[in-house]
């Protein structure tokens, strides 16, 4: 499993970008907890003994850029309290074969279904609004429109 962190935006040290532990993916996988607020990370004490033995790396980086790293680098961003924006596309990748045996906040393994290219124009522009209550944690489904 890898995974790959594409700036949309610049991501710097003042809008919070991306910061890892150097060498981290070395320590092997570290078990996974509910955060305060709902949020899924790595056991806080366990990163916080790492934080006194690795380097932190900031990883600034420009629109278009990308970072591939190890599904088991310890990596965090801080909160955006600049008036920059900050997007970046976060890509996962895992083999089939990996599919999760326990029911998580993470999907399992869906197939690819290959579209064509004017699959992206048929979907459209759409942007979600504060009455959009969905969540990154319900199970994601292609669009309709996307289907053949």
């Amino acid at each position: 499993m890898a995974s790959m962190m594409i700036a949309l935006d610049p991501t710097t040290a003042e809008n919070g970008c991306l910061k890892v532990l150097r060498g981290s993916h070395k320590l092997g996988r570290i078990d996974h907890k509910l955060l305060e607020g709902e949020q899924v990370g790595a056991d806080l004490m366990r990163v916080e003994q790492a934080q006194n033995h690795l380097e932190t790396k900031l990883v600034e980086m420009a629109p278009g850029d990308a970072l591939f790293f190890h599904c088991n680098t310890l990596h965090r961003s801080d909160q955006n309290r600049s008036d920059q924006r900050r997007w970046t596309l976060l890509c996962c990748f895992n083999a089939a074969r990996d599919d999760p045996y326990i029911a998580h906040h993470h999907p399992g393994y869906t197939k690819l279904e290959k579209v064509g290219d004017d699959a992206i124009k048929r979907a459209g522009l759409k942007f979600a609004t504060s009455e959009d209550h969905s969540s990154f944690m319900e199970t994601a489904v292609a669009p309709a429109e996307l289907s053949d």
